[in-house]
């Protein structure tokens, strides 16, 4: 019963952490919609070259708001599919705070999130040129318009302007990350850090497959685990990363509740854990230490 106190506990601490950037997320993409809609996709038009860029310098600031901020905007048609892998790849969640209270040398953490940036980077220019070339649409397909019309949240009535949806949409999406995240904490605290470090330890290229998928996992509970097992000299600098990348906080948890196109929703988290994979095996295979 205490385990489940304390994971509650810290799940809702967690979620509270994320309502400035959801609200602030939703405000900002109900103001594009009533107010600057055909300035902004000019806009875009202009910026998105570069936007992998500026998502993998945003998403390696240590916290996972930017990913569910990158999330809706993907899902409200902001951003391209590249950008938002850019954001989800740099993430760093709580590995900053964790390496930093270990004690692990300043240009350590600095090789990583430099790297983090640039494999957020790299992926991202070539996720959309692969799309630009296969002649896709970058975005979503959807604009602000049609995610009120799935969340019901009546925008275009006008009542309470930009404020009232922009609360409304906060609400929904916080009450279902925090729901699947205590799930997610749950399964996480009961499976224990020392049955994960068994299954990692002495085996570095399953070991790298498996702590990607371990990173999926939506919660920040998961970049902790990987980072202290890194720390304790349990997995491999190739294992690190390939979870760190793969670990994404709550953006998945947000894209599959925004965007209803649940087969790219799928493509995209399996494209993320596979860039993962491969990425640590680079680091793996070209013996690059941290």
């Amino acid at each position: 019963m205490e385990m489940i106190t304390n994971v509650f506990l810290d799940v809702c601490m967690d979620t509270l952490k994320l309502l400035p950037f959801l609200f602030v997320t939703y405000l900002l993409m109900e103001y594009f919609e009533e107010k600057a809609g055909d300035k902004m996709t000019a806009a875009l038009e202009k910026t998105g070259k570069i936007g992998p860029l500026i998502g993998s310098l945003f998403g390696v600031i240590p916290q996972c708001g930017f990913s569910a901020a990158a999330a809706s905007f993907y899902s409200g048609g902001v951003i391209t599919a590249g950008t938002l892998l850019a954001v989800f790849l740099s993430t760093s969640d709580e590995m900053l705070p964790i390496f930093i209270s270990e004690s692990v040398p300043g240009d350590t953490i600095a090789r990583i999130l430099i790297m983090k940036v640039v494999m957020g980077a790299i992926t991202g220019f070539v996720i959309n040129f692969a799309l630009y070339a296969l002649k896709r649409h970058r975005h979503s397909g959807h604009d602000i318009h049609d995610l009120c019309e799935r969340e019901h949240c009546h925008c275009e009535d006008g009542e309470g302007g930009i404020l009232k949806p922009a609360l409304k949409h906060t609400f929904q999406i916080t009450i279902f990350i925090f729901i699947i995240t205590f799930a997610a904490a749950l399964l996480v605290e009961g499976v224990g850090q020392e049955r994960v470090a068994a299954v990692l330890t002495n085996r570095p290229i399953i070991g790298l497959f498996i702590i990607s998928l371990v990173g999926l996992i939506p919660n920040c509970a998961s970049s902790v685990l990987i980072t202290q097992l890194y720390v304790g000299g349990l997995i491999t600098a190739g294992q690190l990363m390939a979870g760190l990348l793969t670990g994404s906080g709550v953006g998945l948890l947000v894209l599959f509740r925004t965007n209803d196109k649940y087969k790219s929703n799928l493509q995209l988290a399996f494209t993320l854990y596979a860039v993962g994979v491969i990425w640590g095996l680079l680091v793996t295979l070209m013996g690059i230490t941290l």
